[in-house]
C-alpha cells in the first residue's frame, strides 16, 4: 500500500535538528515513510500514478504521532471518581488500592479499549502502560483490535502493609504482593517471554513494577536488573512527591532515587514514572545513569505534587536526560490528552519561576514525542517523521477555529490549538482515527459498556461512600 499525502501546510519532523518543513509531501509505504521533504521534490522523485491513495493535505498539518510515557490503562474506568483534596499517598493506598481491588478482567479490558480510543482522538500512537492486575494479554487484546503501539506488563509489588487499610481485599493483596521479589521477579519474566514483540512487534513487553513503599529495594533492582537481561526496559513509581521523599529520608538517610541508585538499581533501561521530589545531585546522577523520566503535569497539579515548586525538569531536559510526557491515570489527570500536557509543561516553569526562555515550545514538543521515544526504548522506529522510521503520525485540520489564522505553526500547535482539531491519526502506516471516528471500533458500545462497568466497580470498591480517607500514615512507621 503506498499513500501520498500531498502539499502539507507542515510537517514537523523532530529530527536532530527540530526541521520545519513547509509547503510538504509525506509517501507511506505499507508501515513506514518511505519519503518525506518539500512538495515539490517528492512529486519528481515520484510517479503520481504509483499510488494506492493520494491526500489532499493543503489544509493539514503533521506532525509524529505523541508518545504516552506513563499511563495507567486499568484505571480508565475510574474517572471524575477520586477527589482533588488528595496528595498522592493517600489518593494511591485510599482510593486506587480499593479500585484495583474491585475491579474485574473485563473491567481491565473495556478500560483499556475505551483509554486507547481516547489516545487515537487525541492524536497519541504509542504508550508506555504500567501494566495490568491481571495479565498483560488482557491490553495487548484491546491493542490487537484497535492496531495501536504501545508497552504494557505485569502489576507487581512484595511488601503489602501489616494490616490491610478499608477497601483492600485480601483477594487483590494475595495476587497484587507476591511473597518476595523473586517470586515476583519469575512471573514477570514469564510475562515478558509471552508477550514481548507480539502483534507484528507493535506490541511490547517490560519488567514493570509499582515502586515505592509497596516494593522492597530488592525488587526495584531486581526488575532493572532482569529487564536489562531480556533486552527490554523497566518502569516504576519513584520519588512521586515530598512526602515519599520525607519518609524515605526517616527510614533511610536519603531520598528514594539515591537509596535505589547505590543499589545499584538506575539504569539506561529504567523509566521512572514522576520523578518530583529530585535534588540537584539526583538530576546529575540521572543523567549519568542514562535513566528517564515520565513527566505527567496534570498529575502533579490535581494531586499537589510540587512541580512548580520543588521540579527539577527543567534542569534535567538541561542535562540530558530523556524527559517523556504522561497522562498517568484518568483520576489523577482528568484524561488521556497529552496535548493538554505539553500546554502545561510549557507553561508552568516560564510562570513559576518568571522565566519565559524556560521549557520552551520546543522542548514541550519533543517531550511529546522523540523524546518519550528514547524513553520507551523506541526512537529508532517511532517519534520523528524521517524516511524510514514507521508511519506514525498526527494529521491536523487547519481550516479550524484554533489554527485560524497563525504564522508559526509551532506555537499555534503548543498554545493555540487542541485535540479538536485532530483529524487523522495514523499507526504503522494505518489511519486508525479518520473521518470522526475509531476505525474498526465500535465507539458507542465501548462508552456504553465502559459506563455500565464503572458504576458497578465504583460501589463495589465503597468509594461512593463520603467517609472515604483522605490522609494517611501507611507505611510512615517500619516496613
Amino acid at each position: 500500500m503506498r499513500t501520498l499525502i500531498e502539499n502539507l501546510n507542515f510537517a514537523f519532523t523532530v529530527d536532530e535538528d527540530d526541521t520545519v518543513l513547509r509547503d510538504a509531501s509525506i509517501v507511506v509505504e505499507d508501515d513506514r515513510i518511505a519519503d518525506i521533504g518539500p512538495a515539490r521534490e517528492i512529486a519528481s522523485r515520484h510517479n503520481a500514478g504509483s499510488f494506492d491513495e493520494v491526500i489532499d493535505g493543503s489544509m493539514m498539518g503533521a506532525c509524529p504521532g505523541f508518545i504516552d510515557s506513563h499511563v495507567h490503562l486499568s484505571e480508565t474506568l475510574s474517572r471524575a471518581v477520586f477527589p482533588d483534596n488528595l496528595t498522592t499517598r493517600a489518593w494511591v493506598f485510599h482510593w486506587a488500592k480499593p479500585f484495583y481491588a474491585h475491579i474485574t478482567e473485563e473491567d481491565e479490558y473495556w478500560g483499556a479499549m475505551l483509554g486507547i480510543t481516547e489516545m487515537l482522538r487525541c492524536g497519541t500512537t504509542c504508550f508506555l502502560d504500567m501494566g495490568s492486575q491481571y495479565d498483560p494479554g488482557i491490553v495487548i487484546r484491546a491493542m490487537e483490535k484497535t492496531g495501536m503501539r504501545g508497552i504494557t506488563g505485569r502489576h507487581a509489588a512484595d511488601n503489602p502493609p501489616a494490616e490491610l487499610p478499608r477497601g483492600w481485599t485480601k483477594e487483590m493483596a494475595d495476587h497484587h504482593f507476591f511473597p518476595d521479589a523473586e517470586s515476583a521477579l519469575k512471573v514477570l519474566e514469564e510475562c515478558v517471554v509471552r508477550y514481548n514483540n507480539t502483534l507484528d512487534g507493535r506490541a511490547r513487553c517490560w519488567v514493570n513494577i509499582e515502586g515505592k513503599e509497596p516494593c522492597s529495594l530488592e525488587l526495584h533492582v531486581g526488575a532493572v536488573a532482569l529487564a536489562e537481561k531480556l533486552g527490554v526496559g523497566t518502569t516504576y513509581h519513584l520519588a512521586t512527591s515530598i512526602e515519599e521523599a520525607k519518609v524515605c529520608e526517616s527510614k533511610y538517610g536519603c531520598w528514594p532515587i539515591t537509596r535505589v541508585d547505590r543499589a545499584g538499581g538506575v539504569r539506561k533501561n529504567l523509566v521512572i514514572a514522576h520523578g518530583s521530589a529530585v535534588s540537584d545531585e539526583e538530576v546529575r546522577l540521572l543523567a549519568e545513569r542514562g535513566a528517564s523520566v515520565a513527566f505527567c503535569p496534570c498529575s502533579s497539579f490535581k494531586l499537589g505534587k510540587g512541580a512548580t515548586m520543588i521540579g527539577k525538569y527543567p534542569e534535567m531536559v538541561a542535562a540530558g536526560v530523556k524527559v517523556g510526557l504522561g497522562t498517568d491515570g484518568v483520576s489523577a489527570a482528568g484524561n488521556m490528552n497529552l496535548m493538554r500536557q505539553m500546554l502545561m509543561v510549557a507553561g508552568m516553569f516560564k510562570d513559576a519561576r518568571m522565566q519565559p526562555d524556560i521549557f520552551t515550545a520546543r522542548q514541550a514538543l519533543r517531550a511529546a514525542t522523540i523524546e518519550g521515544a528514547r524513553a520507551l526504548m523506541w526512537d529508532d522506529e517511532i517519534g520523528s517523521l524521517e524516511i524510514g522510521k514507521k508511519a506514525d503520525f498526527i494529521l491536523f485540520d487547519l481550516d479550524h477555529v484554533e489554527w485560524t489564522p497563525f504564522h508559526d505553526p509551532l506555537q499555534a500547535l503548543v498554545f493555540s490549538a487542541s485535540t479538536a482539531s485532530v483529524c487523522q491519526t495514523w499507526v504503522d502506516g494505518k489511519a486508525l482515527y479518520r473521518n470522526g471516528r475509531v476505525q474498526g471500533v465500535d465507539e458507542v458500545e465501548v462508552r456504553r459498556k465502559a459506563r455500565e462497568l464503572a458504576a458497578a466497580a465504583v460501589v463495589r470498591a465503597g468509594l461512593h461512600q463520603d467517609d472515604v480517607e483522605t490522609t494517611t500514615t501507611l507505611y510512615d512507621e517500619g516496613n
